[in-house]
């Protein structure tokens, strides 16, 4: 039971952690801005580290690569998406999709085997996640989805999918699981800031200068967060890690409606309750 019970907390601290820098990146407003810092952050936490650790052997730069392309594809995707459909809408899809995303790409990549309750936990799952993160009341009937918007945030979730197993390939590839993680965060912080300096150009250090402390301090916490998602990797399956992290969702509208003083409603109760059953299926696997 102490081996299932580790990666779990792992995955909830995980969940958390995250949960805490997306509240900072949305209070921020620039999300352009708040992601670099984060990023930069992450990598600077992780530099001193990389004097301590074996260097990556041809196989870990290999892996390397593949995640950083999955990665920036992700990216890619949620860009489009979200230039085409409401947040409130486009959000709940890329994240509800991800875990059963993860699982298939597993099966295929990873060989790995989730059983009859395991793909049942994770259907359930997945549709409380959606639901959960629909927005409330007169958020949600003024929203819109377009087409368009709910194609890319469907291939937004597979890019979360392809980098889950990306990630969970190289953590078991490396001769130990901080190669990995380390030179995963040197290396993250480079795509997005040169797409903030293309994007930004001179005026780009006023834009962050006044999210500069919240970055950083989000950027300590996400550290925390995907090294012990990377870690939980290494102990359970890529489908169980994607969808223990994305209560995060859940864990979002606590501080939201703590902090933020957004609506959380009896909808978000009854469905985080069917996430809570889909997970412990999901476990039981």
């Amino acid at each position: 039971m102490s081996d299932t019970l580790f990666p779990i907390a792992l995955c909830l601290i995980s969940a958390v952690t995250v949960a805490m820098v997306n509240l900072f990146v949305k209070k921020g407003g620039d999300v352009l801005s708040s992601r670099m810092l984060v990023s930069v952050t992450m990598a600077a936490t992780a530099l001193p580290i990389a004097l301590f650790i074996p260097l990556p052997t041809p196989q870990v730069w290999a892996a390397l690569a593949v995640s950083l392309c999955t990665h920036a594809g992700y990216q890619f995707a949620m860009v489009r998406a979200l230039h085409r459909g409401d947040l409130s809408l486009v959000f709940p899809v890329m994240r509800g999709f991800a875990p059963l995303a993860t699982a298939i790409l597993a099966t295929v990549f990873l060989q790995e085997t989730l059983g009859l309750f395991g793909w049942l936990g994770l259907v359930l799952a997945s549709a409380a996640l959606i639901v959960f993160a629909l927005p409330e009341g007169e958020q949600m009937a003024t929203a819109k989805l377009r087409r368009s918007a709910l194609i890319w945030a469907v291939l937004t979730s597979m890019g979360i999918g392809a980098y889950s197993v990306a990630d969970a390939n190289g953590t078991r590839t490396a001769e130990t699981v901080l190669t990995f993680i380390v030179w995963r965060f040197l290396l993250d912080w480079i795509g997005i800031t040169l797409a903030m300096i293309v994007s930004r150009g001179g005026a780009m250090w006023q834009d962050v200068r006044p999210h500069l402390r919240s970055g950083v301090l989000a950027g300590l916490l996400g550290s925390i967060s995907y090294a012990t998602a990377l870690w939980a990797f290494t102990m359970i399956e890529a489908a169980a890690v994607a969808a223990l992290r994305e209560t995060s969702v859940v864990f979002g509208a606590i501080f939201g409606a703590m902090i933020l003083k957004e609506p959380f409603g009896r909808r978000r109760v009854a469905s985080a309750s069917v996430l809570a059953t889909g997970l412990i299926l999901l476990n039981l696997s």
